[in-house]
Parts: C-alpha cells; structure tokens; sequence
C-alpha cells in the first residue's frame, strides 16, 4: 500500500547549516500494517511523513501509494488518499465551524466537488453514528463550534475527521503527545479501534517507547535520516524499553538520547 524507494532529502544543502534528512530510506507497508516510528529529535521522523504526505518532495528516490507513482503530486492532491492527524489538536480543524461543517469538509475529501448542500439530513445521521463511537457525547453537538471544544475532543474529531472516508493512507504524527495522560490514553484507544474497524494502514510517529510497543505490528527505529531497525509480528511483542536501547546502543554504539522517549 505504501512504498518508499531510496528516499533522500537534504536541507540547507551546500551551506555550513547542511543537514541530511533522509538517507536512502527504503520502506514497504503492506494493507493493514501498524507500524510504529520512533527516534530521537533530528532522527528524521517529521521528514519522512511530510514527503510520504506531499509536504516536501525528496531529493531523490519515489513515493508510491497503492502502487501509484506519487513523488510529484502536491499535498492536496494526495490528500484524496493520504489522512493525517498532528500533535496540535488545533491543526486538524476549523475551530470557526461547526462539528457537523468540519465532519461534510472531511466527508467531501475524495469526493468531485459539487453545489450541493455540505450538510444533508443523511449526513447528519451518519456522522451522529460515528460520532457516537467515540464515547464523547459529540453526536449531540453536532451545531457547537470546534473551538469550543477540548483538546482531547477535538483530537478526537480529527481523527475521525482523518479515517472515516478510509484513506489508503493513515499518518499520525505525534498525535497524543500534547494532551495530558487521561486524554492521551483515551486517543490512544479510539486510535486501535479505528484502525482495527477500517484495516488502515497506518504510520505513527511517537517519542514515547511504550506506547511504540503497546500499539501496531511493527516498529521501525530511525537515527540520523536512516532506518536503522524493523522489527514486526511476535518478536515485537516480546519486546521491552531496555531491549530497544540495547539494540540502539548495540547498532550506533551510544546512548540513546532522548529521555522522553524512555519516560513517556
């Protein structure tokens, strides 16, 4: 479903603020793969969702979606396939519209555009449905305004914004790490169901090591714009915190930096 071939990416490049990105990264997910990202700051996490997403577009190397060629097509355009939840709940919503008017923006994603009506009594029932599943009483809510609403809920709603139209492509970038541990747990658990509901292939970047074992069927480690580890299926779920900075240590030979990582 997605497939990353040789991806390179350099900022600054030339200058003495240089900065190597991404290193001939090579990755394969197949439909209904989980998979984990974590690594410390600077380790190219960030770089890799904005290429896969169309926010940059790499140096080198080809970006394919269900075997489509997508290395040049700009962010809106692949955004019929791709959903993306960020770590600021404000990003993922219009905080002036309403929940029903955010919900017919998403719902109209992959969709031609047209004059009808946004906001149909159908629709209605059907975001009601799905709005029910999170357990947040928002189905009846439906008129209040998203910036009215919390951080978890409105988290929540970008995600449900982000899936409900089943992107190829799921990307999650950080999404609870800016919501207290109640909220985050909460999140954390709509996010299972939601992925395990629709079979979404999904990319999730986390600082936090637990929850990058707790969740998925895989986990991929980066440093330094490379990939330096992949780990999947049962040996995944054998794993601890300590054996994922041994195997740090045991590839670059140093500590790993980033505490939160660990205490996360």
């Amino acid at each position: 479903m997605l497939n990353l071939k040789d991806i390179s990416m350099t900022f600054n490049e030339g200058t003495p603020d240089e900065k190597k990105a991404l290193q001939q990264v090579q990755l394969e997910l197949k439909q209904g793969d989980f998979v984990t990202v974590i690594g410390s700051n600077g380790a190219g996490k960030s770089t890799l969702m904005n290429v896969i997403s169309g926010n940059l577009t790499p140096d080198v190397g080809d970006v394919l979606i269900d075997d489509k060629n997508v290395t040049f097509y700009p962010e809106y355009k692949r955004s019929r396939m791709i959903g993306r939840v960020f770590q600021d709940p404000m990003a993922g919503t219009a905080p002036s519209m309403t929940i029903e008017e955010n919900l017919a923006m998403a719902f109209s994603r992959n969709k031609k555009r047209t004059l009808k009506l946004g906001v149909t009594k159908s629709r209605k029932d059907y975001f009601r449905e799905y709005l029910t599943s999170l357990n947040l009483g928002l189905e009846d809510r439906l008129n209040a305004k998203v910036g009215l609403l919390s951080g978890g809920e409105r988290q929540a709603l970008s995600l449900l914004m982000a899936t409900f139209t089943e992107p190829k492509i799921l990307l999650l970038d950080e999404h609870t790490a800016a919501l207290d541990p109640s909220r985050a747990e909460l999140i954390t658990k709509i996010t299972e169901d939601v992925v395990k509901k629709f079979n979404l292939t999904t990319l999730m970047v986390t600082h936090n090591m637990q929850q990058a074992l707790d969740l998925g069927n895989r986990l991929i480690m980066m440093d330094k714009g490379q990939i330096i580890l992949d780990i999947r299926g049962e040996k995944k779920q054998d794993l601890t915190i300590e054996d994922l900075l041994q195997e740090f240590r045991r590839i670059r030979g140093e500590q790993f930096e980033s505490d939160r990582a660990v205490l996360g």
